[in-house]
């Protein structure tokens, strides 16, 4: 390994592998674009040549930088905050097309970017700008499109979750992770075997769920007493997933949720999360709220500034439907990410350690054919709330009571 690599070259090789072949299905002919910051760059790279290695006619990268966005909100006009350029629209519908593939590297590399610039601000261009490509993110929502996000380290990342390590050091254990997380260590075995049986794996257990037939999903954990109600005939995914192409794909690196879109007038309760958001170069701890017929009546955090930083961003949608929710997402104590014991700051990661919910839109895919329920809204956000003794209680429409996770653990 050279003095500054966070990989052996055979282990960015496999990962990249992984992220074209086994989580995009790229193959000859494809068009993979693969979007990131510069401090991601050493996976993006590897990934464009993957994607050449794959079969692609085009293997591409979009860098994008949060302090030109940062430059946009503070300083531009209202019509360059609300405006799309057309060749980003253009861009946006070759990505919807069955022979498209995109790869989005995360990973956080500045916190604090949009500090100063007012949260009203930034609701009506996020407002605006969605409402304009309301129609792809649809296509995501619903694996119409190919996409999936793997994540890489960045000095930032590294000191928040081993800060007792050099910035070297974190990073190195940081994509270390990654690689167990993502079933790519030498104890795996080869290639991408191992990544491919865990996702179809998820992809059963979402369909014995299925099976089920729950009309309701009690949600219990510290400070969370939520009674979520669900579209009769509702289908839970997770895992590998096939578009209408019949292309498959794993859409997060790494995995571990099975999930469902709720009816969207149906969850009442209480919740708190578990993990602190990572969101827009800023964290929120102390997350809380309250649900009433399916609508966020209550909204806190451990600020007033972060409450209504994050309040402002869920009523960016103005059809009002960013208060309810649009994914149920169950994880048990088998996680690896869970069982790592650390918080990530990144919500890739730590939606992958505990189950979650997330305000906003809906996947179509868990309604056959019908949007009965469905969330339909501009934005998706996810908060964690499982914890170790976290626990999940299915209703069938015989009031049967299905224990679904119990002391920490899948029941099914």
């Amino acid at each position: 390994m050279g003095p500054e690599e966070l990989l052996e070259p055979a282990e960015l090789r496999r990962y990249a592998d992984a992220v074209v072949k086994a989580s995009l299905g790229v193959k000859k002919g494809d068009t993979l674009v693969v979007s990131g910051e510069p401090a991601h760059r050493d996976l993006m790279l590897a990934v464009v040549e993957a994607g050449y290695r794959a079969g692609a006619t085009i293997s591409d990268i979009d860098y994008s930088d949060p302090y030109a966005y940062r430059a946009r909100l503070l300083h531009g006009s209202a019509e360059a905050r609300t405006t799309l350029t057309p060749w980003r629209i253009r861009q946006y519908r070759e990505l919807v097309k069955s022979t498209s593939a995109r790869a989005h590297i995360s990973g956080a590399a500045d916190l604090g970017y949009l500090e100063g610039v007012p949260p009203k601000r930034i609701a009506e261009s996020q407002s605006a700008v969605a409402a304009q490509i309301k129609w792809f993110q649809r296509a995501n929502l619903d694996m119409r499109a190919r996409w999936t996000i793997a994540a890489w380290p960045t000095d930032l990342w590294a000191g928040q979750v081993y800060p007792e390590l050099s910035t070297l050091e974190g990073k190195r254990k940081l994509a270390q992770d990654f690689l167990w997380f993502c079933r790519l260590s030498d104890e795996d075995g080869a290639g991408s075997t191992a990544w491919l049986n865990h996702v179809r794996a998820l992809a059963r257990r979402s369909a014995k769920l299925t099976k089920l037939e729950l009309v309701s999903v009690e949600l219990r954990g510290p400070g969370t007493e939520l009674d979520v109600k669900l579209t009769p005939g509702s289908r839970w995914l997770g895992g590998q997933e096939e578009t209408p192409a019949g292309a498959k794909l794993a859409p997060n690196m790494p995995t571990e949720e099975t999930f469902t879109s709720p009816d969207a007038a149906g969850t009442n309760g209480t919740f708190t999360c578990t993990f602190p958001l990572t969101f827009q170069g800023r964290q929120i701890h102390g997350i809380s709220g309250e649900f009433r017929n399916g609508r966020l009546v209550r909204l806190d955090a451990a600020t007033k500034e972060d409450r209504d930083y994050l309040t402002a961003y869920i009523d960016s949608d103005p059809s009002g439907n960013g208060r309810r929710l649009g994914e149920v997402a169950l994880v048990d104590a088998t996680s690896r990410v869970g069982r790592s014991g650390r918080t990530y700051f990144d919500t890739l990661m730590d939606e992958n350690a505990a189950a979650h919910i997330a305000f906003g839109a809906g996947f179509s895919g868990t309604r056959n054919g019908s949007s009965r329920g469905l969330n339909r809204s501009t934005i998706h956000l996810d908060v964690m709330i499982g914890s170790p003794d976290f626990e999940a209680t299915g209703i069938t429409a015989k009031g049967r009571r299905v224990p679904v996770i119990a002391g920490g653990l899948w029941q099914i």
